[in-house]
């Protein structure tokens, strides 16, 4: 299923004169990303094939720290420490170990900086898969049919990643390189807190811009949510079948709660004029009941239930100001409804169990927009695109807390987060050429050797 974005807009004009109006090396580039793109759809197989999903993601950035290692990058690589980033206002809570939530950057540094630095971001980790017998093939067997390239991953974002690293291989096989530092940066946590790309700032890695080539339909994010996860946690009041009448579901009094939050929702989504940018988007405000469990016995009324929901905040909403709503809203349903009062033991609790994140807005016109607007415009022979976007991207750490415009625009993708997730091969191919355009550009470009 296509992802229709809500919202169109023409990115910052293209129009002005530029570095890469040598239409030579503007043709010198796109040939030498469609020249490497079979060894780049090989590589992005490869790496959809490690299952990096939650706790597993280590032997994915092997792969990858070994890629950019043998290309004379200077690696670093580390498990990402509770310790140093939980006091940073962008941390969000997290309940297990880190022992394996590894993050890698290659840096690249020129003879002489003569252009501006930059991040490519991207990261590693992938979510679940689901049923596996729900899959027309096996989700990490990385098959290539016509243009689309399957694979739990593809989209979200591996293509991004290898489009990240294979526009500097283009720049580096016709001779150049950047003329100004450059960060390659494969992330953990993105699809569960952002503290993956949180670190990698605590730990000082900054730039003068960031791209992150998500899946976002050849288009760029101009603003997206923020999101919370929680964890509603009730006790109920259990007893035998014989007397169901008299005890208290906590399973029932879970469905009684996600209804009062999908009023809560319902109200902020009503509120959607107050926020530029989603006006004109039919439900920013998305809320995900995506995992419960409860109970110990069929044959006993149910003495507790836990339910996980994700829900989305405006830009400029602060997590903690949503938190309380979130938290006064399921006291309140369970107070005011008389049989759920009765039926619960103790007031639901509510656990924070991983974003915590607010969203942002892209500002408009920046150097690094109209930048990529003009490599867009090469490789694409159209305008760029911009719209918003009701899910999470790790933008938000560079744009709230570095000052650092972040350019999340990336290929066309289908049935990311479900099943037989796939990306476009030809639109990751123009991507790569137009992030290889905008390095030229931005970076500036001096000899490889």
């Amino acid at each position: 299923m296509r992802r229709r974005p809500p919202l169109r807009q023409p990115a910052a004009s293209s129009r002005a004169s530029h570095p890469t109006s040598d239409r030579k090396l503007v043709a010198d580039i796109i040939a030498a990303v469609d020249d490497g793109f079979a060894a780049q759809t090989s590589f992005t197989q490869e790496l959809i094939g490690y299952p990096s999903v939650r706790g597993q993601e280590q032997t994915a950035q092997d792969f990858i720290h070994h890629s950019l290692g043998a290309r004379g990058y200077a690696m670093d690589r580390w498990a990402i420490e509770v310790e140093q980033i939980k006091n940073h206002p962008g941390f969000s809570p997290v309940q297990v170990s880190y022992q394996n939530a590894i993050n890698v950057v290659g840096a690249h540094r020129p003879r002489a900086e003569s252009g501006r630095s930059l991040i490519l971001n991207g990261h590693i980790d992938v979510v679940p898969t689901g049923p596996l017998d729900m899959w027309q093939q096996p989700p990490f067997s990385a098959h290539v049919d016509g243009d689309w390239l399957y694979g739990r991953g593809s989209g979200d974002m591996k293509a991004g990643l290898a489009a990240n690293l294979f526009a500097l291989d283009a720049l580096r096989n016709l001779g150049y390189q950047p003329a100004a530092t450059l960060y390659l940066q494969s992330v953990t946590e993105e699809e569960c807190t952002g503290n993956g790309a949180l670190a990698c700032l605590v730990r000082g890695y900054h730039a003068d811009a960031a791209i992150i080539p998500e899946p976002e339909d050849d288009q760029l994010v101009r603003a997206n949510v923020g999101v919370i996860w929680g964890r509603i946690h009730l006790r109920g009041r259990p007893v035998h079948t014989r007397i169901a009448g008299q005890g208290g579901s906590a399973i029932d009094a879970a469905y009684h709660l996600m209804a009062a939050l999908r009023e809560l929702a319902a109200s902020w989504n009503q509120r959607k004029a107050d926020y530029p940018f989603f006006e004109h988007v039919e439900q920013p405000i998305q809320v995900v009941f995506g995992r419960i469990a409860g109970g110990d016995w069929p044959s006993m009324v149910p003495a507790w239930c836990w339910f996980d929901v994700r829900i989305g905040l405006y830009p400029g909403v602060e997590p903690a100001a949503a938190a309380k709503e979130i938290e006064t809203c399921v006291l309140r349903a369970s107070r005011e409804n008389p049989a759920l009062a009765k039926a619960l033991a103790a007031p639901p609790k509510v656990e924070y169990t991983g974003f915590f994140a607010a969203g942002y807005v892209l500002e408009e016109g920046s150097e690094a927009e109209q930048t990529l607007a003009r490599a867009h415009l090469h490789s694409y022979g159209e305008e760029l695109q911009t719209f918003v976007t009701p899910g999470y991207l790790d933008g938000r750490v560079f744009v709230l807390y570095d000052d650092c415009p972040c350019l999340v625009y990336g290929p066309y993708s289908e049935n990311i987060h479900g099943l037989d997730e796939r990306v476009s091969l030809s639109s990751v191919k123009r991507i790569t050429a137009a992030i290889a355009l905008f390095v030229a550009e931005w970076c500036k470009l001096e000899p490889s050797k």
